[in-house]
């Protein structure tokens, strides 16, 4: 069964970090290109970051150019988002999925919230 299943999400105060994961099962992780998301309410789900399949070339958003890590390891099937001082606009539910379609179907994602 094709899943992706985000973590690590949580409530945390502006300059804090946290560390997310996505654990991917079904299909041929390692092969593909993966990227984070995030959908903040009431706006449209943006790509955050992206890594290719051996973890040679990664791509941020301007947003979090300098604050947010991706990583992955395609032997644990897992990808990796660490965030570093966090800003209250981070705040959105962030989501893990191929780069490219077709996608696989989304997770429910994990809540990020930046507030003091």
């Amino acid at each position: 069964q094709v899943q992706l299943v985000e973590s690590g999400g949580g409530l945390v105060q502006p300059g804090g970090s946290l560390r997310l994961s996505c654990a991917a099962s079904g299909f041929a992780f390692g092969y593909y290109e993966m990227s984070w998301y995030r959908q903040a309410l009431g706006t449209e789900r943006e790509v955050v970051a992206t890594i290719n399949s051996d973890s040679t070339g990664t791509t941020y958003a301007d947003s979090v150019k300098g604050r947010f890590t991706i990583s992955r390891d395609n032997g644990k099937y897992t990808m990796y988002l660490q965030m570093n001082n966090l800003k209250p606009e981070d705040t959105a539910v962030y989501y893990c999925n191929k780069a490219s379609t077709p996608r696989t179907p989304w997770g429910q994602g994990t809540q990020v919230t930046v507030s003091s």
